[in-house]
């Protein structure tokens, strides 16, 4: 759609003046939901998203790069004319960042060593390593996955991707279509998985995959809890077949007290804040800003949900 004027933003549920900040910041102009808008930027969650919307809304931005929740909840099937973005990439390297942060940690034995109340001799670490020279697998090579590549090949380590379609990933050594993803469990090091969650990739992870990991093998989730078999975890966990796990999402969440994964020494967890408040806010208001000047222009709009695929 193209404007011959600047258009007609809302943002919902209530008014906020950072995102009408953005909104003009990417040359649209600020207004409520009764005064006829062209788009809809929504912050806050499909349980308050209103049952109708004016007939002039066109496109909905949604705050979460995940929207499992809004199609689980027949909130976009229920208006099947709109276009709607997530905001997928906006926190891509702050994610990144974190999955690298619990892998590096799990290699370089981190919680062996902070659990440590006296001096202990490296012999008892037996997967204590390096990422140089290591194959990281990446599960999903979406917008964190991409992030992460740069950031594994900064300290020598090599890439082997996974996406849907198979078409190469920059800086990846090689990239597999997810009817192959069977190859990559026996040939990467380690593994992070960012992939959406969706129908197709609940357990995607599980004990068959497991068992054919190398036993130093380190997994990393930074995706949602359901990609992983939490149960076959905490038995390859125990069991010494898989050396460790980094998980920033878990399956239930929040993972409950006397979980057993809270007391194996070889698991790390962290409360999903791979993305916290303080950076998450800036950067989806960076995402606004783009994807309103991307409107305004015509342009293509940034992270379309795509409701085949799930995400």
């Amino acid at each position: 759609m193209t404007f011959t004027r600047p258009p007609r933003i809302a943002v919902g549920p209530a008014p906020d003046v950072s995102f009408e900040e953005a909104i003009v910041r990417g040359g649209g102009v600020p207004c409520r939901l009764d005064e006829q808008p062209d788009a809809l930027v929504w912050t806050g969650g499909p349980a308050e998203f209103p049952a109708s919307l004016p007939e002039s809304v066109r496109w909905v931005q949604l705050p979460a790069a995940g929207v499992e929740q809004w199609l689980e909840s027949g909130t976009v099937k229920a208006h099947p004319q709109l276009t709607w973005t997530s905001a997928a990439g906006a926190f891509a390297a702050t994610v990144a960042e974190h999955a690298l942060a619990l892998l590096l940690a799990g290699v370089r034995a981190l919680p062996a060593h902070l659990a440590a109340s006296s001096w202990t001799p490296t012999e008892f670490y037996p997967h204590l390593g390096t990422l140089r020279g290591a194959t990281v697998g990446i599960v999903g090579a979406g917008g964190i996955g991409r992030a992460l590549i740069p950031m594994l090949a900064g300290i020598g380590a090599h890439s082997l991707a996974v996406t849907r379609s198979g078409r190469p990933v920059p800086g990846a050594t090689e990239t597999l279509p997810v009817e192959r993803i069977d190859e990559l469990w026996p040939a990467a090091d380690h593994f992070v998985i960012a992939a959406p969650a969706t129908a197709k990739t609940v357990r995607l992870v599980g004990a068959r995959q497991f068992a054919a990991m190398k036993p130093t093998a380190w997994v990393v989730n930074v995706a949602r809890g359901s990609l992983v078999d939490t149960d076959a975890l905490v038995d390859a966990l125990s069991t010494g077949t898989i050396a460790g796990a980094g998980l920033d999402v878990t399956d239930p969440e929040p993972l409950p007290d006397g979980h057993p994964l809270w007391s194996l020494p070889n698991a790390i967890i962290t409360p999903h804040d791979s993305n916290p408040p303080a950076l998450r806010v800036p950067a989806f208001l960076e995402h606004v800003v783009e994807n309103v000047t991307r409107f305004a222009s015509g342009a293509e709009l940034v992270a379309v949900v795509d409701t085949s695929a799930g995400y």
